[in-house]
């Protein structure tokens, strides 16, 4: 039988327990109680967010310029995938048949401040069929949010709800409407 130095065996151990690393955290945008909503018959065709925050670990900014990748908090899936679920679930998606309308939403901002809020800023663009003309509206929704990841997850969660409200509200009203922008 082979007998180990016991230095080897004791730098051994100490490497493996050394190599351990922080378990990760997965969060995702749908609630695990969305609001029960009627179909809107929209299906949403595309979501584009900005390249900085597009990624499966969550960013978050420090101080005016600064962004801190946090390597051990990860969204779901990447982040334009999370925002998209999230959007069709609680838009209720279309119900048999095609949809009545199409839905392109491009973020311009996704800000996670800890301790302060959470920001959507989001351009959408509803097109809609049966003659009505498509409608391009910009909605900029914060919410405030504490000093956690968790609380700025919620945060988002809740902007997401009150865009959906939003393009809901739209898409239901017939003729001219005035875009809504929410802040909290």
């Amino acid at each position: 039988m082979l007998k180990l130095p016991k230095g080897l065996i004791a730098g051994m151990l100490s490497m493996l327990c050394g190599c351990s690393s922080a378990p990760i955290h997965y969060h995702t945008l749908v609630p695990s109680q969305p609001e029960q909503r009627a179909s809107t018959n929209i299906r949403v065709e595309r979501v584009r967010l900005p390249p900085q925050v597009d990624r499966s670990q969550i960013v978050v900014r420090q101080g005016d310029s600064g962004l801190v990748i946090l390597e051990t908090e990860w969204w779901g899936a990447n982040l334009v995938d999370e925002f998209q679920s999230a959007l069709q679930d609680q838009l209720g998606g279309p119900t048999g048949g095609d949809a009545l309308a199409l839905l392109r939403v491009d973020v311009q901002r996704f800000d996670s401040v800890p301790g302060r809020y959470a920001l959507v800023d989001a351009t959408w663009r509803l097109k809609r069929g049966g003659g009505q003309a498509d409608l391009t509206c910009r909605t900029v929704i914060q919410t405030a949010a504490e000093n956690s990841v968790e609380s700025l997850v919620r945060a988002h969660q809740a902007n997401l709800r009150k865009l959906v409200g939003a393009i809901a509200q739209v898409a239901s009203s017939s003729g001219q409407v005035a875009c809504l922008s929410l802040a909290s």
